[in-house]
Formats: C-alpha cells, sequence, structure tokens
C-alpha cells in the first residue's frame, strides 16, 4: 500500500482531515477545533482515522495544512506584545497609515486599532536618505536605552523598521545585533528581511503584522509537531501561502506574514482544480465558514491574485474599490473578499431595533445554540435548522446532533419575540440578511471588477 498524503484545514468552527494515497484510497474526518489548542483537534482527529482505516503513523508521507491561526490572531487582536523601534520623526505611521477611509462619509465608521500601542513604539536618531546614504547613524548607548524600555514593557516580539531601510540596511543590522545581545530569545523582525521596498507605510505594517503573529504560529507548530511525534507521526509539514504555494513549516515560522490567509488560498486553489477537472473555466469560489465568508475569481483556468492585501479591521467591508479599512499586507496573495458572514454569526437587534447578524461568531465553543454545548446567542445555524435547511441528525456524520427545539425557544425569544414577528418569519429574515452580506462578497470580486456574474459559474 503507497502511502498516504494528508490534508488538514482548520477554521474557527471545525477542522477538516483528508487521507488519501496514490491508488486512490480517501478518508476524510470532520471534527470541532479545539480553539483552546487548534493542534490538539487535528492529533485527535487523526488518531480516530488511524482507528477507523487501519493506517498507522507510518503510512503518513506528509502533511499539507490550511490554518486560519494567524488571521485569526489579527482579527480577534490576540497577538503578541509587540514592541516597534523605528526612525525619530516616524512614531505614528501606523496611525496615520495612508490616510484612506473605507467609507467616507459613514461618521460611525472608526479605525482599527494601531497593532502597536503608541507608548511601545520607541525611536533612535538616526537616518539614511532614499539613495542609500547614512547620514546619521544610530548611538550605541540610545538603542540600548530603547531596547531595555521594551524589555521592561515584557514586550513579547520587536519589530524593527528605519527610515529607507530598504536602500540600505546597515542602521538596522546595528540595532538587530544591540537586541540580539540583549534579548537573545525574543522573536525579532526586521522589516530589511521581511519587505525591503519601499513605502513606508506597508513596510512597517507589514513588519509589525509579521512579529505579531509570529509567536502565536511559533507556539502553534511546535504543539502540533509535538503533538504528532507523540503519535509517532515523523512525516514533514507543508503550509499553504496566502499565494496558493506551499512553504515548510520551519519557513511559516519565521515568516507567518505568508500563511495569513492559507485557509482561503487553500479553497481556492481546491476550486481551481475542479474547474479544471469539469471544463470550466470561469468559476466564482465561494467558501463560507463558521465565522466568515471568502470569495474568489478564476478566469480562463487562472487563479487571480493581488500583490498586496489587507487584514483585520474591516471584515464586514466586502467591498475592493475602497481600501483602507485594515492593515496593510504587502505579500503576493490570492485575491480574496471577506466579510464576516457565516454559520456561527451572532443575530442579535441593534440600538434602532434592526436585526442584525455579525460579525461576532459563536465559534466552535460555544457554538451555536442547536449544538447544545452552552451557547446562548443564536446564530445563523440555528435559523437555519429551525427553516428545515439544515438535517440536525447528519453534522459531522452524525456525530455531533442538533437540538432544534432549544434554537427554536432561544430564537423566539430573542429575536423573533421583541420584532413582533413569527418564528419562521424571524428565521427567514435572518437568513436573507445573512445571504446579503455573503453577495457583497462575491459583488466585490464580479461586478466592482467589471465582470458579469452571469458569465461564471459558482463553486
Amino acid at each position: 500500500m503507497s502511502r498516504f498524503r494528508v490534508g488538514i484545514d482548520i477554521g474557527g468552527t471545525f477542522t477538516d482531515i483528508v487521507f488519501l494515497n496514490s491508488e486512490g484510497r480517501l478518508f476524510t474526518k470532520k471534527v470541532p477545533s479545539s480553539v483552546d489548542n487548534y493542534a490538539r483537534a487535528i492529533v485527535e482527529g487523526m488518531a480516530e482515522v488511524f482507528d477507523e482505516a487501519s493506517i498507522t503513523p507510518k503510512d503518513i508521507r506528509e502533511l499539507r495544512h490550511g490554518t486560519t491561526v494567524a488571521s485569526n490572531a489579527i482579527l480577534e487582536l490576540k497577538g503578541a506584545r509587540v514592541g516597534l523601534i523605528t526612525s525619530a520623526g516616524f512614531r505614528d505611521v501606523l496611525e496615520i497609515r495612508t490616510l484612506r477611509m473605507p467609507r467616507l462619509y459613514d461618521l460611525a465608521w472608526e479605525k482599527p486599532p494601531a497593532l502597536v500601542e503608541r507608548y511601545l513604539r520607541q525611536v533612535v536618531d538616526e537616518r539614511i536618505n532614499a539613495n542609500g546614504v547614512i547620514e546619521r547613524r544610530p548611538q550605541r548607548s540610545e538603542v540600548e536605552q530603547v531596547v531595555r524600555r521594551l524589555l521592561d514593557e515584557k514586550v513579547e516580539a520587536i519589530a524593527i523598521c528605519l527610515i529607507n531601510a530598504y536602500a540600505n540596511p546597515d542602521n538596522e543590522r546595528f540595532v538587530e545585533q544591540i537586541v540580539k545581545e540583549m534579548a537573545p530569545d525574543l522573536p525579532l523582525c526586521i522589516s530589511a528581511d521581511v519587505l525591503p521596498e519601499m513605502k513606508e507605510y506597508e513596510r512597517t505594517s507589514t513588519t509589525v503584522i509579521n512579529a505579531y503573529v509570529l509567536p502565536v504560529v511559533g507556539t502553534y507548530l511546535t504543539a502540533l509537531r509535538k503533538g504528532l511525534d507523540g503519535d509517532g507521526i515523523s512525516a514533514p509539514i507543508y503550509l499553504m501561502q496566502s499565494n496558493g504555494g506551499l512553504t515548510t513549516s520551519e519557513t511559516a515560522s519565521k515568516l507567518p506574514m505568508h500563511i495569513i490567509e492559507s485557509g482561503p488560498a487553500g479553497g481556492v486553489i481546491g476550486s481551481q482544480a475542479i474547474s479544471k477537472a469539469s471544463g470550466l473555466e470561469n468559476v466564482i469560489t465561494f467558501d463560507m465558514g463558521g465565522t466568515t465568508a471568502k470569495t474568489s475569481m478564476i478566469a480562463r483556468g487562472q487563479v487571480t491574485r493581488a500583490l498586496d492585501m489587507q487584514v483585520g479591521g474591516g471584515i464586514m467591508h466586502g467591498s475592493r474599490l475602497m481600501t483602507g479599512a485594515g492593515y496593510a499586507l504587502k505579500v503576493p496573495a490570492i485575491d480574496l473578499a471577506e466579510v464576516g458572514a457565516g454559520g456561527g454569526s451572532i443575530l442579535s437587534i441593534d440600538a434602532g431595533g434592526s436585526l442584525r447578524a455579525g460579525p461576532e461568531s459563536a465559534g466552535a465553543s460555544p457554538g451555536p445554540v442547536c449544538y447544545d454545548a452552552g451557547g446562548e446567542n443564536p446564530t445563523i445555524t440555528d435559523a437555519n435548522i429551525i427553516l428545515g435547511y439544515l438535517n440536525p441528525n447528519h453534522l459531522v456524520g452524525g456525530a455531533v446532533k442538533l437540538n432544534k427545539e432549544k434554537a427554536a425557544n432561544v430564537f423566539k425569544e430573542k429575536i423573533a419575540e421583541p420584532l413582533g414577528l413569527s418564528l419562521e418569519e424571524a428565521a427567514y429574515g435572518a437568513h436573507l440578511i445573512s445571504a446579503s452580506n455573503m453577495i457583497r462578497a462575491i459583488k466585490a470580486v464580479s461586478t466592482e471588477r467589471g465582470r458579469n456574474p452571469q458569465n461564471y459559474s459558482l463553486f
């Protein structure tokens, strides 16, 4: 028997595992994501397949992994405590950004908070001009003072981004060396390694994002490797990148900015393979999870790509024609549009008395009310089970039984009665609101780009 390749996709709600070998043997497993330790769901799910399919750990050739660990850390602002060392005069680049507003006349729009608080953004007196000529070198005593200040604040990672370092990284290397001397074990990112390109905000933001998720991704991949080794699985781990390619777990641990959209990118690449096998060249891909819905476009058989993207901040903002809602990340990526609408999107009534869906999600734990696992807030999944769109006995192959009666009671109390609607009317209204949010993402990659969606198949 030939050895298996294992595909793993972690979402905020479920983890999907697929075993496939060259002989066409296929085994699948869907388990709830373990939010406190994502690696645990993978290890336990694979162990179940071993038992059910009579496969041994030595039969595994490699693991290919898509994950939302990095993107969730940004969306939920649960990344590392980062300190930024930058040039004098550039302390507030992360706040000023590019002066772009996604909704110019929306008085309620709030700019997302900088990933590094101002008191953790420290400056050194140095300067390199645009031609790469060093006009002022940083003083060792000043750099040591800045680093000591950040260490006293218990930062978990440091990002270094000095003006015009892309033209000459010498000053950044000097600061880097001092940081390594004073804190050799602290995660460190410098813009000369992360993004040696012009445009100060984009370079600073990208370097900070890499530092922000580096400890999170590193801890996760270490836990995953340890869990796999504990079960005798020594196969290498490859991670899907935002551009649709693969990278090793070692590289991903150093440059996690490339796996921010790891999970969604895998869905687009899978759709491309299926569309090719089906003889379809023009496809709109749609990926609805528990927290978000993502769309992309395949035109003439080719995936559409972008040279940069924005993450976090504007999760409910589907338009790709207006920018500035999130954090700039300048890495090659599959062109995706994302909205905060998924099966776990929590339903509520806003101050104006209107029904609202998301962007908050019930996740895997406690999950929707119908999971009967302690969830108290009605979700889109609860609305769909009330409407009969979901079979209560077949989720995760029947492993999870859905409690329709409990979902109906909570939905009636918190949504239907306050709105003065019947249970079915309220549930259908929630369904329509969620669907309209998802349609915004489809429009973002089609009509807003001058493409007629009638000429595309939906995958």
